[in-house]
């Protein structure tokens, strides 16, 4: 089931009469392909979960469409849109054993669309076993770890075979192996049942590791919609190169002078065809050669050691972060009594932004042809 956001946007009254309104969502425009994961990232307050409640349907938009295939949905109540919601709290009945739970939304059909017990309970048992919880099928809430609850509010919202099936941040609450195992079974669950599928997340490995699909938003505002890696690899603008990665890209000011790129006093990189301006330079932490002789220099701080990679720790006086995290091969020899670093620059690693707009600027063939080609795809 595609589902198909137009124009929507969602303003929230100032809570008193002198208080500005605010835009939760502002004309949000996309087309949820049919059957895909699709994960809205964004910091808190960014309007990804406005925009799932506006999905589902506890939230009403103050304007726009939602359409589920060629259905107009907006007006719909949250009972007839078939849509399975997953909370980020999971909101189990703690009275209720994981049977009932899941039974629940079934003994609520009406008319045409209810069941008998025995197609009711076939039905619990078989999303059961899909997200392997059916032997404990007695126990409580209470009885269960965190990530068995997890997998009781997924198999609740997926018996009643949903159109949609909408996930509200469901691994916040988990701890760091959990969120790791649950999101892997999230994604074989969404393979296996083929719904569609909205995950909203305010952490971007989780996004990037189970979406087919990221929306990256900020203030309301859609940044970026593309697949996962492209995202990461051609950011449109400084927000989504600084939203995404691990460690976080290194940030500096920076100035193009006769088609060079100049940090500091270091003459950094080619840039044929960027006009002399003032700029922003994002370069990933993989994105630096270790070069004895390279043109990029800073003050070394430490050295550590991660198996087969190396990262670099070092400041730059035009450096906006605290410290540079350069990740290297752990093949590198290097002196770390020694009081600078240098470094060659990967060019599909560097970005350039716009100081004024933070919009990307591109540069180089490489970039034009992976502007197109995302383009195509």
């Amino acid at each position: 089931m595609k589902v198909v956001l137009k124009e929507l946007t969602k303003i929230f009254p100032g809570r008193t009469k002198k208080a500005p309104e605010v835009v939760a969502v502002n004309k949000f425009d996309f087309e949820i392909p049919d059957g895909k994961l699709v994960g809205l990232l964004g910091p808190s307050g960014c309007g990804k979960s406005t925009t799932l409640y506006m999905i589902c349907g506890l939230q009403k938009p103050s304007s726009g469409k939602i359409f589920f295939g060629d259905d107009d949905v907006t007006e719909l109540s949250p009972e007839n849109r078939g849509v399975g919601l997953v909370f980020q709290n999971y909101a189990l009945y703690p009275h209720m054993t994981v049977k009932q739970n899941i039974l629940f939304p079934l003994q609520n059909f009406k008319g045409a669309d209810r069941l008998s017990k025995s197609e009711m309970l076939e039905r619990a048992y078989n999303v059961a076993k899909l997200v392997q919880i059916d032997d404990l099928m007695d126990r409580k809430p209470s009885e269960l770890s965190g990530g068995q609850q997890q997998r009781v509010a997924i198999a609740r919202a997926l018996v009643k075979m949903p159109r949609v099936l909408l996930l509200d941040e469901p691994l916040s609450n988990l701890d760091a192996r959990l969120r790791l195992q649950t999101r892997e079974e999230i994604k074989r669950i969404q393979r296996e049942t083929g719904i569609t599928t909205v995950f909203v997340t305010h952490d971007q490995e989780e996004a990037m590791s189970i979406s087919d699909i990221i929306v990256v938003m900020k203030l309301g505002v859609v940044q970026q919609i593309d697949k996962p890696q492209t995202v990461y690899e051609d950011p449109v603008n400084l927000f989504v190169a600084k939203f995404l990665g691990t460690p976080p890209i290194n940030v500096f000011e920076g100035y193009v002078s006769g088609g060079k790129l100049f940090i500091g006093e270091d003459r950094v990189l080619d840039v044929d065809g960027v006009e002399d301006q003032d700029v922003f330079v994002g370069i990933r932490p993989e994105g630096f050669i270790y070069d004895e002789k390279g043109p990029f220099h800073c003050a070394l701080r430490n050295v550590e050691v991660m198996g087969r990679d190396v990262s670099i720790v070092s400041t730059n006086g035009a450096s906006l972060n605290p410290i540079i995290r350069s990740i290297v091969d752990a093949d590198n020899k290097i002196d770390v009594s020694a009081e600078k670093v240098s470094f060659t620059l990967k060019p599909h690693k560097v970005f350039i932004f716009n100081k004024e707009t933070e919009e990307r600027i591109r540069f180089g063939k490489s970039e034009q042809n992976s502007q197109t080609s995302s383009k195509e795809d």
